[in-house]
């Protein structure tokens, strides 16, 4: 990417960081320092992936967890890899045994959405396939973080407090004790500005850094997990932690413009971008956001979200036809159903989440792109008694019905949400990109990459600048600073404008790109939250 064409075409109140020598972005400044730190003792990006990932877990834990769910994108020595560490649900469950409890869909509390979690496994496979350095150092910062403690960042205080009056009211009895002595140990969330450690989460990252990971699957702490399910009435068992291995898989790619955009192939929503991508791609590039621009991605997200809601599931249970997805001719009859008035989806979208995203990069040209997630918040608000682990809720993303692609059924991956994102150019990378939050993620990665590469904007700026969020039927959230008169005229065209308080719905995105000649490093991070480049 030409860095001297980039423009800052919005306000910002942060500036791109350059650096040479390695560079980590992500949505806390303590885990971009701890992957900073490894980068320097002569780790490479993929160790400081790592070491932020896990750091994540202690500094971020309204958003992932070491009981979370993880996939990456890796350019590793000149090409790209891709890693699935999303788990499946145990093989005693079934969407006809939740119906039989009288549930119509899967809830988001509890032991039903709980599935394997992935992300501990995902540390030790891109350690030992791409690290540099003993996999136990890249823990030393998290072990550090949770023991001693830290004070909580504002984004990450507000969070916490809104997660906390959520789930008194809904978490209730001994099964969710754990979860209030964890993370709520005064009685109360921890207010911004105030230390919060956990010695539980210490030992079990020891505990995972010195087994590397196998004592999460296959040892003690996969016993403490079996246990607490069979004395609380969970489906999961010792059994589906040791059977678990994560995945490398082969990334999928549309060309855009004059770029390569490469995602993730399913159980994840990745495919869902790059079909609105290929969509826009024979639609005429414009430099600033024009009413009929931002109709057509907006129809674009919609169209592309209806194929993957039919689609994405598990590929080990239902194959999926990602080729013919993204064939030339399959794209151009979707953009030809884009008209000059809003039309109505087939299918939902969603706007709850709960990720982190980063990306690293280091001076021989490695980088990382990398999301972990509970799904929604802490995730299910189970917490495995005096351990730490928080245990996700990403099964609640299956379907009840049986005729449906993402149906509930044992040793199944559900619907992921969670998706790294890369850009190549003529065969070179360019860089890791990611906006994390739900149904937010697809939408995020077109809006940024239609700033960065139709309009020019710069990292920084194309993070700053406003987005929008297709929420279901021809309702459109805009952020409170998007421009008036384009959402006056979207609703003139039949979109259904709504204004949210927060900006948080919107995602939260971090991108480092390289330039091919200089090696030089450009990172951005999000104003959406605590968001922090450590670079050197």
């Amino acid at each position: 990417m030409d860095f001297d064409a980039l423009q800052y075409p919005y306000p910002s109140r942060r500036n791109v960081i350059f650096a040479s020598q390695g560079m980590v972005a992500t949505s806390q400044p303590l885990a971009a320092q701890a992957g900073l730190r490894v980068l320097q003792q002569g780790g490479n990006a993929v160790d400081a992936a790592v070491a932020t990932a896990a750091s994540l877990t202690v500094v971020e834990p309204t958003s992932n967890g070491i009981g979370s769910d993880a996939f990456a994108q890796v350019w590793f020595q000149g090409k790209l890899y891709g890693l699935n560490a999303s788990g499946p649900a145990p093989r005693s469950l079934s969407a006809s045994a939740v119906r039989a409890t009288g549930l119509a869909s899967m809830p988001a509390y509890g032991w039903l959405p709980v599935t394997v979690p992935g992300a501990p496994a995902a540390w030790a496979a891109l350690s030992k396939r791409f690290g540099q350095l003993p996999f136990e150092k890249l823990f030393e910062a998290a072990v550090l973080y949770a023991t001693e403690g830290y004070p909580v960042s504002p984004e990450l205080g507000r969070s916490w407090a809104s997660a906390y009056h959520a789930y008194r009211h809904v978490l209730q009895g001994a099964l969710y004790a754990p979860w209030f002595e964890t993370f709520a140990p005064a009685g109360h969330p921890p207010a911004i500005g105030q230390i919060w450690r956990s010695s539980d989460h210490a030992r079990t990252l020891v505990r995972i850094a010195e087994s590397k990971s196998e004592a999460f699957y296959r040892g003690d702490l996969a016993e403490r997990i079996d246990a607490f399910s069979r004395a609380t009435g969970g489906l999961l068992r010792f059994g589906d932690l040791a059977a678990y291995q994560p995945e490398w898989v082969e990334p999928l790619s549309v060309q855009f413009r004059d770029y390569r955009v490469w995602e993730l192939p399913p159980n994840g929503q990745g495919l869902v971008a790059l079909i609105a991508l290929g969509i826009l791609d024979g639609f005429e590039a414009v430099s600033t956001p024009t009413v009929e621009s931002v109709h057509q991605a907006i129809e674009a997200i919609k169209l592309a979200f209806v194929e993957g809601h039919h689609w994405i599931a598990d590929p080990r249970f239902r194959e999926v036809p990602t080729q013919q997805l993204l064939s030339t001719d399959h794209l151009e009859v979707l953009r030809r159903r884009i008209g000059k008035q809003a039309r109505l989806p087939e299918r939902n979208a969603d706007a709850s989440g709960g990720t982190v995203y980063l990306a690293t990069a280091d001076a021989a040209g490695n980088m990382v792109s990398y999301i972990q997630s509970n799904y929604q918040g802490f995730g299910s608000g189970i917490v495995v008694p005096n351990t730490g682990i928080a245990l996700q809720d990403r099964g609640e993303t299956f379907s009840l019905d049986p005729k449906a692609a993402n149906v509930a059924e044992g040793g199944k991956r559900p619907y992921q949400t969670i998706i790294p994102g890369f850009l190549t150019m003529q065969g070179e990378p360019v860089g890791p990109f990611g906006v994390m939050g739900g149904f937010m993620q697809p939408q995020g990665h077109v809006q940024v990459l239609l700033r960065c590469i139709d309009e020019a904007a710069n990292p920084q700026a194309a993070l700053d600048a406003p987005r929008w969020q297709w929420i279901d039927g021809n309702r459109v959230a805009f952020e409170h600073s998007y421009p008036t008169h384009l959402v006056e005229a979207l609703a003139r065209r039949g979109h259904q404008a709504e204004i949210p308080l927060l900006s948080t719905a919107f995602g939260r995105g971090q991108i480092i790109w390289r330039d091919s000649h200089s090696g030089v490093l450009a990172g951005a991070t999000e104003p959406r939250t605590d968001g922090c480049v450590a670079a050197w």
